[in-house]
């Protein structure tokens, strides 16, 4: 076994030098054939010891520049290159050391073109084009790429099934890849053992990229267009100035050689990038890791093979020439440069006590390895974040500060489409694709300075890494951050409980037993007693299937029973704001794409765009009566007000943009968070009305209160809002109260719905009910990419008055010139689930794919929404869609589809009238 000797006969030459280099100040090994250096030691060391000094910046610093990016590894150099090529020359990148000398200098570089979501195949693929062509023509330089093909393994059905769901949506984009039996994938790559194999998905256009010879044609890129790259000079401080309306904004850069004036910091300093951060006030949630992986010596045969994930091993094998690079993610990583002693531990502790289950799974793979040596060792530092997506856009602390950080291992794959949204981003105000599942602002600010949820979350990250992508996944680290008054009230009637933005939302309820979140035992590393008969974990474990869940028939019931009789949904986790003052109106005109000035007492619903007419929010704004007592309800104000109610787990991205607009408008209003002050129950079904006539003192007949209006009435001795709105197409009301009401009144409620069939209900129904009834959800089938008119929401938009509002000159020019794209309703007749991603197939050829899908149970279909365009380029029209032949591809199998132009679930509205 001359791997494994290999590795403890090197362990125990370096033992002596290794032990003593435990964190803060650790060395690591770089690349085949170096000796151990010190240049990937701790920020904070590399400033006090060089301090920039001993060589000296390699060019003179200017005075001021509209942009400057700090950290030159692959965000960096990919985020000024793309700023460059969009026109910002006056742009400057500072780097400490040299150019991928933090982070990137020890990644594997290797680029899968397949993820699990459109957004991140869309950057994979820039990414690709940058390095495999783009730099070539523009500079004549060689970037490193290398077209070798990548080969994920699968040794279960679930995990084929995984891949199966990556190459139908792969079909769509036009990336080539093929389901490989065991013995097809013994011929493309006739090292490995193939005899615990289900399969493997073979994609062969992906490939390596080099990181110094991307980074340096990037870089060369770059200056040719004005860019200036500034290596040996650390930043020392970041200023900070206040305008005259309070808001904090970036100022200047401070370096040992010199100050730089700069509206604009870019935070593309990798593991680094908390500290820098904290320079600026802002918070970046983010945990450095060890990662480490060996290069074997030459193994005979191996040259051209693809690259390897064993996902299922939790190994990634990746061609460097004639020999192999091995690393992996193991459950207990070793956290970076950490002061506590129970996780503080010496390379030698990481590179062989911990590293060893890699070279044993990778020997499995390929065993060849047990008599190949190991040539080096690599090990350095890797950022993680707590939802394993990286940080980007501007920081709600500081306008001006963006981040370009946080990239979980992917940082060289996910580089180029990334550095080109952020360059957007910066020069543009937004993003052209949706990044909100890497923006900043998805984190509440309440989370982003809590080093417990920081750290556990980052470490379940890491450790998940390479875990099968479910559609019901939920973390188990750092729950319970944030709850509701009505927690402990439904968690006894069986709740099981989803986390979104830190809150405890109800998912579903299991009438067996209890089954509450438990503190995080870090799946039993570090020495953490691990969590025993631990019912939820039970429970979420028995959700991880591609098939029908084992709780199908609950939800269904949930399902039935609201449009039956009368559900309750707790949806306190939403975000409740108010927007009071003298220009309350216009800020409301402008932000709103509905007339949402109406008589006080009526409630819209309507959208938030930007500028491009995508959909920044879904929401509903009430007008409500000034000169109120100054309850939690109805705050005490001048001028006009509205309430606005947000899904939660967008509400602090809502509200950096309506600060945003209103500070950009210099609108004399406040918005007002109560959030947690308030909370929301929803009770929804054909039996509503009867219910809450026993609860509320106010008549609820159609005459004297009819849909989208609201009330302030009273319920079980406590002042309550009541909108008569519904989210899952059934008559029904929505009850916002103080939070010391939701108890007694969600009591109130269950009691008088007992003889009317009552029950609780939770997202997950929610999410099978408002797809069934054609409703939208933001972020799932409505995102910023995406204009009110291609989402069927042209009804939200005042186009027929002349009031201005954000985004509305986009929505007319759309308007005119036709829509490009649609979103269109499909359902199958077979009973199989899906659950968004399934390719979209129009006369045979792929003309989109499903972002949402779920099961319908009164129509008794599956069904699904997704966004189709004509291949040829032309307006998507209701012809378009009625003349196709449509299909849908779940998992490399196609189902027959039926077009729906309205919702196949009550089309004409009846319901929410209270019409039966």
């Amino acid at each position: 076994m001359a791997f494994l000797a290999t590795a403890v006969r090197r362990a125990a030459a370096y033992r002596p030098s290794l032990l003593s280099l435990c964190p803060p100040v650790t060395r690591c090994y770089s690349s085949p054939g170096e000796k151990p250096t010190e240049k990937n030691v701790p920020y904070e060391k590399t400033l006090k010891q060089e301090g920039g000094a001993a060589s000296g910046p390699t060019r003179a610093l200017p005075e001021s520049a509209d942009a400057v990016v700090i950290g030159g590894g692959s965000l960096g150099c990919q985020t000024v290159y793309h700023l460059a090529k969009m026109g910002m020359t006056n742009v400057v990148l500072l780097e400490r050391d040299r150019l991928t000398a933090g982070t990137t200098w020890h990644t594997a570089g290797l680029l899968w073109q397949l993820r699990p979501s459109d957004v991140e195949v869309e950057l994979l693929a820039h990414t690709r084009q940058v390095v495999s062509c783009d730099l070539e023509r523009e500079t004549g330089l060689h970037t490193g790429w290398i077209q070798n093909g990548g080969l994920f393994i699968a040794s279960s059905k679930q995990r084929l099934d995984e891949y199966r769901r990556l190459m139908s949506l792969g079909k769509v984009y036009g990336i080539e890849s093929h389901v490989l039996s065991p013995a097809e994938t013994k011929d493309l790559y006739p090292l490995m053992n193939v005899d615990d194999l289900y399969g493997t998905l073979y994609v062969p256009k992906d490939g390596t990229m080099d990181p110094a010879g991307t980074c340096t044609t990037l870089t060369r890129a770059a200056s040719a267009r004005g860019a200036l790259v500034i290596e040996n000079c650390p930043v020392t401080g970041i200023q900070v100035e206040t305008d005259d309306l309070g808001w904090r904004k970036v100022k200047a850069v401070e370096t040992p050689h010199g100050t730089i004036s700069t509206p604009c910091v870019v935070n593309c300093a990798g593991v680094w990038a908390r500290k820098l951060g904290g320079m600026a006030g802002v918070n970046v949630p983010l945990v450095a890791m060890h990662h480490a992986y060996v290069v074997t010596e030459r193994i005979e045969g191996i040259q051209n093979m693809p690259n390897v994930r064993d996902h299922d091993a939790s190994v990634y094998l990746r061609l460097q020439g004639d020999a192999l690079s091995v690393g992996g993610y193991e459950p207990d990583p070793i956290f970076w440069n950490e002061v506590s002693d129970k996780f503080a531990f010496s390379l030698f502790d990481l590179d062989w006590d911990v590293f060893m289950q890699h070279i044993e799974g990778a020997i499995n793979r390929i065993p060849a390895l047990e008599s190949t040596g190991i040539k080096s060792t690599v090990c350095g530092p890797e950022s993680f974040t707590a939802d394993h997506k990286p940080l980007m856009g501007e920081a709600p602390e500081v306008r001006g500060f963006f981040l370009g950080c946080g990239f979980n291992s992917a940082g060289m794959m996910l580089g180029g489409g990334c550095g080109k949204e952020l360059a957007h981003w910066i020069i543009h105000g937004r993003p052209e694709k949706d990044m909100y599942g890497y923006d900043i602002r998805r984190f509440h600010h309440t989370l982003t300075d809590n080093n417990r949820w920081i750290r556990e979350r980052s470490h379940e990250s890491y450790a998940k890494n390479y875990s099968v992508v479910f559609p019901f996944d939920e973390p188990l680290a750092s729950r319970n951050m944030r709850k509701d008054p009505l927690h402990q009230e439904l968690l006894s009637q069986g709740c099981v409980f989803q986390e979104r933005h830190g809150w405890e939302r109800p998912g579903w309820f299991n009438r067996e037993a209890p089954a509450p979140v438990l503190d995080y035992d870090y799946y039993g590393a570090y020495n953490v007693s691990k969590n025993h008969h631990y019912k939820y974990k039970d429970l979420l474990g028995k959700e991880y299937t591609f098939d029908f869940p084992p709780h199908h028939d609950v939800i269904k019931n949930e399902c039935l029973t609201c449009r039956n009789a009368l559900a309750v949904f707790n949806m306190s986790y939403f975000g409740k704001f108010f927007l009071l003052g003298p220009d309350a109106k216009k800020a409301a005109d402008w932000l709103f794409s509905a007339e949402v000035y109406k008589p006080v007492g009526s409630t819209v619903y309507t959208c938030m765009l930007n500028k491009r007419g995508g959909v920044e929010s879904d929401l509903t704004v009430s007008r409500i009566e000034s000169g109120c007592p100054g309850s939690a309800l109805a705050p005490s104000f001048q001028g006009d007000g509205f309430y606005l109610a947000i899904g939660g787990g967008v509400a602090q991205h809502n509200w950096c943009h309506i600060q945003n607009v209103l500070h950009d408008m210099k609108f004399q209003c406040r918005l007002l968070d109560c959030s947690e002050d308030l909370g929301m129950i929803s009770i929804q079904g054909p039996q509503s009305r009867a219910v809450l006539q026993d609860v509320l003192d106010a008549d609820l007949s159609n005459e004297a209160f009819p849909f989208s209006t609201h009330k302030l009435v009273r319920a079980a001795g406590h002042q309550v809002r009541a909108m008569r709105l519904s989210f899952v197409g059934e008559m029904g009301w929505e009850l916002h109260m103080p939070a010391q009401a939701c108890v007694p009144v969600y009591r109130a409620v269950m009691a008088a719905g007992a003889k009317h069939g009552i029950c609780d209900a939770g997202y997950r129904a929610i999410d099978s009910l408002s797809i069934e009834k054609g409703y939208r959800h933001w972020h799932a089938d409505l995102r910023p990419d995406d204009t009110p008119l291609e989402a069927g929401l042209a009804f939200t938009c005042k186009l027929k008055g002349s009031v201005p509002f954000l985004g509305r000159r986009a929505l007319e020019e759309q308007k005119a010139e036709g829509l490009r794209r649609r979103i269109v309703c499909f359902t199958i007749n077979e009973k199989v689930p899906m659950f968004g991603l399934e390719a979209i197939f129009r006369n045979g050829e792929p003309v989109g794919h499903l972002r949402r899908a779920d099961y319908g149970f009164a129509i008794d279909k599956t069904l699904g929404y997704g966004y189709i365009r004509d291949p040829k380029g032309g307006v998507v029209s209701p012809d378009f869609i009625r003349n196709g032949h449509f299909a849908l591809e779940r998992m490399g199998v196609t189902y027959e589809a039926v077009a729906h132009l309205k919702s196949p679930f009550d089309p004409e509205n009846k319901r929410v009238k209270g019409i039966y």
